[in-house]
């Protein structure tokens, strides 16, 4: 990871690494524009940060050496080398075009709680939309920082009632919003174990959840967890499927399902090319 320190900014070396593909890609909800995609302001639980990018650099703003090192290298998942996966997933002719057309996506690391909570809001929804309600159910119930509002633990929300939800607009959500912060929170379900399941029994335990399917839980695994080896099917990844991979996904992504997933879906919602 090569980097510099200059004027209270942390300079990371581009490298595999665009804001605008991997903050708005789908996979993250609170990240925000500030002048078209070369600036981003958001948050990590109640850590907030202002990111940028130029030809040559990453730049993280105002943030000290101990929290880029060991929040935002993780949150941005720079240990990883994406570059070697590019190479190996571009065996197969399909995912070569998806890396080509977008090569700066990385998977966020993001918290599980969070992760859950805003794919059951992604649910027959749109992204604008989907950023609306979270920012609401952020100002309503998460802690007012200087920087903007943090995101609101499970323990807060299973003290509401799905009424209190109405300023969010959220619609049948919020009734699956509650049951999941009441599950959670009860203990009834432990996202830490969930993390460490057999992939159908994790997939299960969230599925446990009051409007949670398969695909909300594998997103949830993937996104909030980590877990690589889940690839979460919308219509999106299905049309995909259908076609270029009925037999089956390529013996090249194996055990990193999860990244080759976020290529062929931010290629195909983009173009006509499939």
């Amino acid at each position: 990871m090569d980097y510099y320190i200059k004027n209270g900014d942390i300079f990371l070396r581009k490298q595999d690494l665009s804001l605008s593909e991997t903050l708005d890609c789908g996979q993250a909800f609170r990240w925000e524009s500030l002048d078209g995609g070369r600036s981003y302001h958001g948050f990590m639980l109640d850590k907030p940060l202002t990111v940028s990018e130029d030809d040559e650099s990453i730049v993280f703003h105002n943030v000290t050496e101990d929290d880029f090192l060991n929040i935002w290298a993780d949150y941005f998942d720079l240990s990883t080398d994406y570059g070697e996966l590019k190479r190996r997933f571009s065996e197969d002719a399909t995912l070569k075009i998806a890396c080509e057309f977008a090569g700066g996506i990385r998977l966020l690391r993001q918290d599980k709680w969070e992760a859950l909570c805003s794919f059951i809001i992604s649910q027959n929804n749109n992204i604008p939309r989907i950023k609306g309600i979270i920012s609401r159910l952020c100002e309503s119930f998460g802690d007012k920082t200087g920087a903007g509002f943090t995101f609101p633990p499970a323990k807060r929300l299973a003290e509401l009632e799905c009424c209190d939800l109405s300023p969010l607009r959220a619609g049948f959500r919020a009734r699956y919003i509650i049951d999941a912060a009441k599950k959670i929170n009860s203990g009834e379900i432990k996202l830490e174990d969930a993390a460490i399941l057999p992939l159908d029994e994790a997939r299960k335990e969230l599925m446990k959840i009051c409007g949670v399917g398969v695909k909300v839980a594998d997103c949830a695994m993937l996104y909030g967890m980590h877990r690589l080896e889940f690839f979460p099917v919308d219509v999106w990844i299905r049309r995909v499927l259908e076609r270029y991979y009925p037999n089956g996904l390529p013996e090249c992504i194996k055990g990193f399902e999860g990244i080759a997933q976020q290529y062929l879906f931010h290629y195909v919602r983009n173009t006509d090319g499939f």
